[in-house]
């Protein structure tokens, strides 16, 4: 059963984001435990799994089933996203521990002067979005869009590309990559 958890722990953790030490932080116990566990070379009591599992919060219960349940997870609240992303800009993944995801769901939010940065990103696949709030700059192949609520992107990732909020207000966009980037 410890190959089972410290596989399953891992796999949890990264899900949400978190690395051994914050985890460790937030549960109470020492980054050297949560990272033996990790490599199977400790089985965690039932009581330190449980004081773990609830910096996440999850149960027991929801821990051992996790990747058993039929098809896996369907719904996915806010609050179980992980935030992916860096600095100023924040990407929830949805669907993070499904190990079969054929694409990136992610509600993206870019602070005010936040941007993907002056290296331009490419990456096989397609990718696509939605701005819901704010207005977003989009420079794909050299050319450069100005995007408000409603409007939308799609193209091929190949194709160096940027995202920038200039504005003062943030930019939130729903979007979508295949294969999955994150």
């Amino acid at each position: 059963m410890s190959i089972e958890v410290g596989k399953q722990l891992r796999s949890v953790r990264t899900a949400f984001g978190l690395s051994q030490r914050e985890l460790a932080k937030r549960a109470g116990v020492t980054n050297g435990m949560v990272s033996l566990i990790e490599q199977d070379r400790v089985s965690p009591s039932v009581g330190s799994l449980q004081k773990i599992l609830a910096a996440f919060p999850m149960t027991m219960a929801e821990f051992f089933t996790r990747d058993m349940q039929a098809g896996g997870d369907v719904v996915f609240r806010a609050d179980e996203l992980p935030d992916v992303g860096t600095g100023e800009i924040h990407y929830r993944l949805v669907a993070a521990t499904r190990p079969d995801r054929k694409m990136s769901i992610l509600w993206e939010t870019y602070m005010p002067g936040s941007d993907t940065g002056e290296d331009l990103l490419t990456h096989a696949g397609e990718e696509g979005g939605v701005v819901v709030e704010g207005e977003l700059e989009v420079t794909v192949a050299g050319k450069t869009w100005k995007l408000g609520p409603g409007d939308a992107y799609y193209f091929d990732s190949r194709l160096p590309h940027r995202f920038r909020n200039r504005g003062k207000a943030a930019v939130r966009i729903v979007s979508a990559n295949t294969p999955p980037t994150i």
